[in-house]
């Protein structure tokens, strides 16, 4: 005993003196040690952010997952938790715990080890921003001089701050806010004692003591540090018992997405990467896209369902495979099930979907399924029976009549919920699609998704993919029509047409997708059914490839969707989803270029602003009062109301006392066409919608929509293009080998759906708002048949619109040179056309040149 205390003595004196040498040796070297305020400049790894407009996360990219903090944002529970198990004198020393360390000493020379004590928090921090962890004398001493340098340097609160943004936990999570989504999937804010106490309980070791990984080791430190809370009074019993009973469950969760919108997400990377290098993924910016989340759930939603429903259509191609089962092994836990079969069920499934092995059909043809985890449902008959057999891309089998038919034991397949809460069986689809809808005020991408699923395939169909747009590209046809002197009464005759074009590789005889023709037809009837006849006649006798091909090209098209020959008429070019997106847009704003774009604005990585997009707007409002064509809804005196005039104010942000007409910092995008061309167009679209092949999008209750639908040859392409003044978007399927899609899979079958389930989230709840008349249009009675102003008492007339000048004076057509009076088995390129009740019809196969 003697020898003992004798030893505790010297060890004492040891310390004091060894203090002594190192407060002397700290004022020594002090000079020569970094500045602490350098912390402040040193910039901590901070992955890029990407939101929607209305605050959405849509992905995180980095090596290094961090969510800055400050002090006020961590809960007192979570600051205990860490000073319990880190250093329980932090708010007391001055940097150096030298209790502690004497503490240590006697612990070490009592019990042979050593317990707590060692480095302070403070001086932990110290090492992670300046210093290796080279185990030497001399780096702990400097490691001990900074932390005192810390200390005069930061309040108590900058240092814990500090120290919770820097230190590493384990799974690429760097501070304590990222490790609590990482390792709990909750906010910081949200974590109870037990995760608190999980987390304090990582630092000395992420690797051993990770709670997704090592959860029986966790769970051992959380108990010491819950044990050091409770004696240093920072919880009470009551709050140890039940922290003490919480469960250790823990997962590896990625960044908590709120947003799927992974397309965006890949074209903000690409053009962050070449602003800033790659520094782009590490220095803390955030980006706050033109996303409109609802949209872009609604875009995802629709999309996915649309495919599903077309691949059920083609027939059921089978199970995943087939795995080997036994009633023992149902009726073993989950972990007791062979590997094989438990990483099956866990395999990433596409789409939204889930994996799941059948287990045993049924006499009632339902059939019970096990899912992830040994989880066990039924699947009712009515989520089987869909599924005929598929033959090939053409052809299906019967109808099954029983599950058995379809299904058998261990056969892994894919389900999906039903909106009755049941599973019905599913596969992932072999066709693709996109979705993209852009704001006609300034090209805001509002909502954009390029393939059934990311993770399977990366390539961005809404704007990669260029595809024959069919006849959804025919209302670009009509307004350069409109543009060269024609109107919508214009009588166009349907019939036959041969093309001999030195720019043809041959003899180009075009015909209806119907196989028929109509005679003299109003160009607003052509539109309605779709005729592709009088496309070509107002192409190339009306207008001149060369004249509309100037004219498409203001919408925004490139080269690619604009042959110099008679195709064009058809949609013969390629275009892509994005692109058709944005010549919608410019009919739907009144003839305004706008250009879609994707970031709306960039923050460094304190919060200040370092881009702000200002793109071209389609203003009404804006426009000066003698323009060509006027929409304003103004007083008589040339003025905006006072309703309109802080409406406009709200949205551009001048000073609502300036007039409107001199707004400075309003920029107009370049004019595409002229409004009354814009209107006259829309016009006829909207009678497409109304009665014609996009009539289906009718059962949206909308009066204010204008649509195109479009199918390309042999159906490999099917299109729906529709918009009001809010919103223009595009859909488009097909398959990704260009391969057709199928006996009846045109525009109004196929993506018609699609956009309709968009559109009825997107827009709901939004009033009826399509562009209004501009002046320089006068509505005229007409006769139906011939085009031309009606008589007095006369029937069977209707009402067309006009540009004012441009009322017919009841010229027929004449008929045209190189018209045959039997097309009949001609070989020539089709589009899709409609029967006179707007049905569309099949087509028959053909190459455009």
């Amino acid at each position: 005993m003697r020898a003992l205390i004798v030893l505790l003595a010297l060890a004492t004196m040891g310390v004091i003196g060894a203090s002594a040498g190192v407060i002397g040796a700290y004022y020594y070297v002090e000079p020569r040690l970094p500045d602490a305020e350098t912390i402040r400049d040193i910039p901590l790894q901070v992955p890029l952010r990407i939101f929607s407009r209305d605050g959405h996360l849509i992905s995180e990219i980095g090596e290094r997952r961090r969510i800055p903090i400050t002090y006020d944002e961590v809960p007192q529970h979570v600051v205990d938790a860490f000073v319990a198990a880190e250093d329980q004198r932090f708010f007391e020393h001055p940097g150096i715990d030298y209790r502690g360390i004497m503490r240590a000493v006697i612990e070490l020379a009592t019990k042979g080890s050593e317990g707590s004590g060692g480095s302070t928090l403070t001086q932990q921090l110290a090492r992670s921003y300046f210093l290796s962890l080279e185990q030497s004398f001399a780096r702990k001493f400097i490691e001990a001089s900074l932390a005192v340098h810390i200390e005069n340097t930061y309040s108590k609160e900058e240092i814990m701050a500090l120290f919770l943004n820097k230190m590493f936990f384990g799974q690429r999570a760097y501070g304590v806010a990222a490790a609590s989504q990482v390792f709990f999937d909750k906010n910081l804010s949200e974590l109870n004692i037990a995760e608190a106490a999980t987390l304090a309980g990582v630092l000395p070791a992420p690797s051993r003591y990770n709670p997704a990984s090592s959860a029986s080791n966790a769970e051992n430190r959380r108990s010491y540090v819950l044990g050091r809370m409770r004696e240093l009074a920072f919880i009470d019993d009551d709050q140890y018992a039940n922290a003490m009973a919480w469960p250790m469950e823990s997962n590896s969760y990625g960044a908590n997405i709120e947003l799927n919108a992974p397309n965006i997400a890949e074209m903000v990377r690409a053009e962050m990467q070449r602003r800033y290098g790659d520094s782009y993924s590490t220095d803390g910016y955030q980006v706050v896209t033109s996303l409109d989340s609802s949209m872009q759930r609604a875009a995802n939603y629709a999309l996915r369902n649309g495919l599903l429903e077309f691949t059920r259509r083609r027939g059921y191609r089978g199970p995943i495979r087939r795995i080997e089962i036994d009633d023992a092994m149902l009726a073993a836990p989950f972990d007791e099930w062979p590997l094989e079969v438990r990483e099956a069920l866990e395999q990433y499934a596409p789409g939204g979907l889930s994996v799941a092995i059948v287990a045993a059909l049924h006499d009632d043809n339902s059939a019970t399924v096990m899912l992830r985890g040994g989880e066990t449902a039924t699947m009712p008959w009515s989520g089987i029976r869909w599924a005929r057999p598929y033959i090939d891309r053409e052809t299906t089998g019967p109808e099954p009549e029983s599950a058995a038919d379809v299904l058998g034991p261990g056969d892994l397949i894919y389900v999906m919920p039903t909106t009755r809460g049941t599973l019905a069986l599913a596969q992932v689809p072999e066709a693709q699609g996109a979705v993209v809808a852009v704001d006609p005020f300034d090209g805001a991408v509002s909502a954009l998704t390029g393939g059934f699923d990311f993770t399977t395939s990366k390539f961005n169909r809404a704007r990669q993919a260029y595809r024959q747009p069919g006849s959804s590209f025919k209302p670009f046809i009509y307004s350069a029509a409109l543009e060269h002197g024609n109107t919508t009464a214009t009588v166009v005759l349907d019939a036959p047409v041969v093309i001999n074009s030195s720019e043809l590789e041959a003899v180009w005889r075009p015909i209806n997708y119907s196989g028929r023709f109509y005679g003299p037809t109003r160009m607003r009837e052509a539109l309605v059914r779709s005729m592709n006849l009088v496309s070509v006649r107002l192409l190339l006798f009306e207008t001149g490839v060369g004249n509309a091909v100037r004219h498409i090209a203001k919408f925004g098209f490139g080269g690619a969707a604009l042959p110099h020959n008679g195709s064009l008429a058809l949609g013969g070019g390629s275009a892509s989803p994005l692109d058709m997106a944005q010549g919608y847009a410019v009919l739907a704003n009144g003839g305004r270029a706008v250009r879609p774009y994707v970031i709306d604005s960039i923050y460094g990585p304190e919060g200040e602003l370092l881009y702000r997009s200002e793109p071209a707007i389609a203003c009404r409002e804006c426009e000066p009062a003698d323009a060509s064509g006027p929409f304003s809804r103004r007083t008589r005196g040339g003025q905006l109301s006072l309703e309109r005039m802080a409406e406009v104010a709200s949205v551009y942000r001048p000073d609502a006392s300036v007039d409107p007409e001199l707004f400075a910092d309003v920029k107009l995008a370049p004019r595409a066409i002229s409004p009354q061309n814009a209107f006259l167009v829309q016009d006829m679209m909207r009678d497409v919608v109304k009665r014609g092949t996009g009539r289906k999008a009718m059962v949206l209750g909308r009066n204010d929509l204008s649509g195109k639908t479009g199918t390309s040859n042999d159906r490999r392409d099917a299109w729906f293009g529709g918009f009001n003044a809010d919103l223009a978007a595009i859909v488009w399927v097909g398959f990704d080998d260009d391969q057709p899609l199928g006996p009846g899979e045109e525009g109004s079958r196929t993506a018609l759906p699609i956009w309709i389930d968009f559109a009825r989230e997107a827009l709901d709840g939004a009033p009826d708002n399509q562009m209004p008349m501009p002046e320089g249009i006068v509505s005229v009675l007409i006769d139906r048949e011939t085009g031309c102003p009606a008589r007095v008492g006369q029937r069977d007339v209707v009402f067309e619109v006009f540009r004012d000048g441009q009322v017919p004076r009841c010229e027929i057509v004449d008929e045209l040179p190189d018209i045959f009076n039997d097309a009949a088995a001609i070989d020539a390129p089709v589009e899709e056309d409609g029967e006179e009740d707007g049905e569309e019809e099949q087509e028959a196969p053909e190459t455009l040149f």
